[in-house]
């Protein structure tokens, strides 16, 4: 029996085209985060399972992660996420490197879940930190970091809006509802997953979390309890501060909780305005207390992060996916296999003044190499034999259009760089 040649479900192939768009993607960002000064980093994407079974979603951990017990009896998770590794990485050196960091990692993330539009098994991912900063500055700075990234693919203020809450101020809201302080989790998960039920369901497990208590919710309209009070000033003020830096598609958001465990104050989503594909793009928020499973320093921290499908499915809702053209130069036809040696003496010389060049390493004829090069979507060829290694000049050939030019061997990088 043959074997399938279908990938795992909810995985991609990426074949050469599909790499280089995404590397050109990738490309865009690093670009933005290079200009604020943000550092690459990477790990493994092994990981201790506790690492994850400490801080992460409760979901993330029971429902979605690769968890398995390797050959050493240790028990080993894909990583589903990036930021309890980045804790991790920051705690080990924390005496040797110097803080505040601005990390970035873009690498492959893994979660068990039902594969749909924007959401698949594997998945690549940019997290973007910062990391031995207090709140206020940090948090603002992240979030232009974030609308600088969309703004780099030619992406407008009215083609996404960001979401903007508090979890200090969800957890005084908890507070003064008299919800017991055990049931706080259970309610910030519930919160989080309102939007995707009906809204008797929520309002009916509402009521079994909060009894004849005061709705959370409701405690943050009112504002009269101090602690919700002071909570709502502050974050009002934060955004105001956006507002007034230019960033001005900010809006508060009650219900957005996030869904990680670990977040401690700030939270935010970018999410695309386009009702066919009205959704969040990407999130974070201040996560201050991570760093202390490791440590005993306090260690505030705060972040973001986005995945490959959902940046890509929001450039196509919007006709802003940047073209790449992935194609060599120039394409060496060789009349017969003779010719081959002298045309990668060429194609060196060539390759050495920057072009890209393709050497025709087959005995095809001349015509089957041209169909070829057109395959290939390499628009320049230059059929390279005898006369051609003796001479200094060659024919290049646009096979778009049919044109040829007799040339100096000299001039070819000139012309193609006219090409372009």
């Amino acid at each position: 029996m043959k074997l399938d040649t279908d990938p795992y479900k909810g995985v991609r192939d990426f074949y050469p085209d599909d790499k280089a768009r995404l590397t050109a993607l990738f490309a865009i960002v690093q670009d933005v985060l290079a200009k604020y000064g943000y550092s690459e980093y990477d790990a493994s994407p092994l990981e201790r399972a506790e690492l994850y079974e400490s801080k992460t979603s409760e979901e993330i951990v029971n429902e979605q992660t690769y968890t398995f017990t390797d050959r050493g009896d240790r028990k080993v998770t894909l990583r589903p996420e990036m930021t309890p590794t980045l804790a991790r990485m920051a705690a080990a050196k924390r005496r040797e490197i110097p803080f505040p960091l601005r990390w970035y990692s873009i690498g492959n993330r893994f979660r068990y879940e039902r594969p749909q539009k924007g959401r698949l098994r594997e998945f690549y991912q940019v997290d973007v930190d910062l990391v031995g900063a207090p709140e206020g500055e940090a948090d603002l700075e992240v979030i232009r970091v974030g609308r600088d990234v969309l703004r780099a693919f030619g992406a407008g203020d009215e083609t996404f809006s960001i979401r903007i809450n508090s979890r200090k101020l969800l957890t005084a809201a908890c507070k003064a509802s008299a919800l017991k302080d055990e049931d706080h989790a259970s309610y910030m998960r519930l919160l989080d997953r309102k939007n995707k039920m009906e809204a008797s369901e929520f309002e009916e497990k509402q009521k079994e979390l909060v009894g004849d208590g005061k709705d959370p919710l409701a405690c943050i309209d009112g504002a009269d309890d101090p602690s919700v009070k002071e909570e709502k000033e502050k974050l009002e003020t934060f955004i105001a501060t956006l507002k007034e830096r230019g960033i001005e598609n900010v809006v508060y958001d009650p219900t957005l909780v996030r869904g990680f465990d670990y977040y401690t104050g700030v939270i935010f989503e970018f999410f695309d305005t386009d009702p066919s594909n009205a959704r969040a793009l990407f999130g974070g928020g201040r996560y201050d207390n991570l760093l202390s499973l490791f440590s005993n320093d306090e260690i505030p921290a705060v972040g973001f992060a986005f995945g490959d499908v959902t940046l890509q499915d929001f450039l196509e809702t919007h006709d802003l996916l940047p073209e790449v053209d992935f194609s060599s130069h120039i394409y060496l036809a060789t009349p017969s296999e003779e010719n081959i040696p002298a045309a990668q003496a060429f194609a060196n010389e060539l390759r050495e003044q920057g072009l890209s060049v393709f050497v025709n390493l087959s005995g095809k004829k001349i015509g089957d190499q041209i169909k070829d090069a057109e395959k290939r979507n390499i628009t320049h060829v230059i059929v390279y034999g005898e006369d051609e290694a003796k001479s200094s000049m060659v024919t290049l050939k646009n096979i778009e259009t049919g044109d040829e030019l007799e040339t100096k061997k000299e001039n070819i990088l000139d012309l193609i760089n006219e090409s372009l």
